[in-house]
Formats: structure tokens, sequence, C-alpha cells
């Protein structure tokens, strides 16, 4: 049977991945903290993301490993959490390739989280992954950018011959999960408050997470792929677009618009920050295109339809709890 490790992977993405694979016939492993029965088939063992232990076994063998962790960014950038949203990336990166270099028989290929937040602010065109990277001063972006450049260098920096490497630059990813973007979105329209955020200009990139899951076997099974690749659909909106799409999918026809002090004040009292609302980002899947990867989920009307048609949604722990060790 075929074996996937899912280091982290006890969040809300974590365990999407964990029953797409399971259901597909894998064995699951999923790594992480606070290890629990589970009644799926995947297996929970103990790891702690900064030391290597006896969960180190399980990578031996593996066909895939899939590090998620991470400390939440929905934050206030103050030292502390700066710190903690550095290191839990930076550390968990080091010791998994510190795994991956000590196993007899390696991980065909290791798969790493990162951000499509990297690209720069872009209002007039797309970016895919030959595109250039960095911070743009209006965005606010400088940290977040210094984050996801240092976790992929530690992800390019570690010995591992044996091994393909992958650095999964992922939007927002939309799904059911109640500490998740959608049921937030939605709760925001529902009151009457889901009009534009600033200026509404600001693209969005998105994903459902049934394609984050089937993006993530595509990249396994395609010995191609390398690199950074662009977990993302193909068609970024703007935020006024995403908001009025969102309204007509919830039935609501009006929603109340929000000015950039708005939520700068907003935030401030959530302890979060803007730049998670009103960066631009416009990235798009140029290498998962380029390979054949079909999207379920190609436009953005058609997931807000599918997240709203019912299905339950499921909770998972807090990413704020977790303290990033074992949720992106």
């Amino acid at each position: 049977m075929k074996r996937i490790v899912l280091a982290g992977g006890s969040g809300f993405l974590g365990q999407a991945l964990a029953g797409h694979f399971d259901k597909a016939g894998w064995e699951v492993v999923v790594l992480t903290r606070s290890p629990q029965q589970t009644a799926s088939g995947n297996r929970q063992v103990a790891w702690n993301s900064r030391t290597l232990g006896p969960w180190t076994s399980e990578l031996d063998g593996a066909v895939a490993v899939v590090n998620l962790t991470g400390r939440s960014v929905n934050c206030r950038y103050d030292a502390r959490h700066r710190t903690e949203i550095m290191d839990s990336r930076v550390f968990s990166t080091r010791i998994v390739g510190e795994a991956v270099a000590a196993c007899v028989q390696p991980p065909r290929v290791w798969l790493n989280s990162s951000t499509a937040t990297l690209y720069k602010h872009s209002l007039d065109r797309p970016m895919d992954e030959t595109c250039e990277v960095g911070a743009t001063p209006e965005a606010e972006d400088v940290f977040s950018i210094e984050v996801g450049l240092a976790w992929e260098r530690a992800l390019a920096e570690a010995g591992t011959p044996q091994t393909r490497k992958i650095a999964l630059r992922t939007s927002m990813v939309l799904g059911l999960a109640e500490n998740s973007v959608f049921p937030m979105l939605r709760r925001l329209v529902r009151f009457g408050l889901g009009g534009q955020m600033g200026s509404g200009k600001q693209y969005v990139s998105w994903i459902h997470e049934t394609d984050v899951c089937r993006a993530v076997e595509w990249i396994i099974e395609h010995d191609a792929i390398t690199g950074p690749v662009n977990v993302t659909a193909p068609n970024p909106v703007p935020n006024r677009e995403m908001m009025q799409i969102l309204r007509e999918v919830c039935g609501v026809p009006f929603g109340l618009p929000a000015t950039k002090w708005m939520l700068e004040i907003g935030a401030f009292l959530l302890r979060t920050e803007t730049e998670l609302i009103l960066k631009s980002r416009r990235a798009v899947p140029g290498r998962l295109l380029e390979s054949g990867f079909q999207f379920q989920f190609p436009l953005l009307r058609g997931a807000f339809e599918d997240l709203a048609g019912g299905r339950e949604a499921k909770t998972f722990p807090s990413p704020r709890s977790n303290a990033g060790q074992d949720d992106r």
C-alpha cells in the first residue's frame, strides 16, 4: 500500500488531504503534537516539528511527505507572533529535511507548504511561477515576503538528492471548516456586511479544498513537476466581484462596504492584519495547467455554490490554539 505522511496534518487542510488519500486507498500517517484515535483509516503519530524522533521511521519507504506546518498568520504581527510564524515554518522544514536525508528509502517526493503571497501586489497582470516575487510597499507585505522566502530557502537547502522537492505556493483555500475563510465570509454576507473591502479592486486568489487535494495527488504522480507550484484556481477575481458572487449565491441582495479605515479598526479588534484582505494576490497555476491538470472548480461561483449546497461544516482545532505547530 502506498504511504503518504502529512506533517502538521491535524488542521483543516491536513484533514482534507487525509480524507482524500484514505478514500484513494493510501496508508495515511499524520504527524501531530497530540495524536488521537480517529474513526478514519489514518494513523496519528507524535512529533514536535523541532527534533528527530521515532516519527522519522514513518518517512522511510513512504511515497510522499507533505509538510503543512506553520503558525496561523491570522494574528497581529507583533514581535512574539512574528517569531512564531517564522520559526514554525523554517524549523519544521529543516527537521523534515533531516528526516528525509536519514531515510534508507527516502520518499520519492516532498511537498512543502509555501504561499502565493510571495508574488508582488498586482492589479494589472496575473502571476505564474515565472514571475518575480518580492515585497510591495503599498501592500505592507514585507514581513510576509521575508517569511515566504525563508520558508522556501529552507526547503531548497535541504540535502535530499533522491527526493523531488515541491514548494506549494497555496492561495486562500475555500472549505467548510468552521475556522476557515468561507464560513467567515458567509457570516458577513448574512449579517449584511458582505460588501467590497477597501477599494474592492484587489485580486483574490483562491482554490476549493477538493482541488487542493486533487492537485497534491497530481503533483505526486507527475515526476516532471518540480520546484515552486502555484496551488490556486486559474481565475482569481477582484474582491468586489468575489463579494458580489457570494451575496448572489447566499441570496442576499445588499452588503455594506468596508473602507480601509474601517478594516484597520476591525483588524485591530479581531487581532489580525489588513494585509490579508487588502493585498492584491493575482496568482495563477501555470505549472499545473501546463502539466494537463484540470480543475473541478475553475470558477469562483461554482466553488461557492458547492460549499453553500448543504454539506455539513467540519470542526478542526483552531490554528490560534495550535500555536502553528499542527496547522498551516
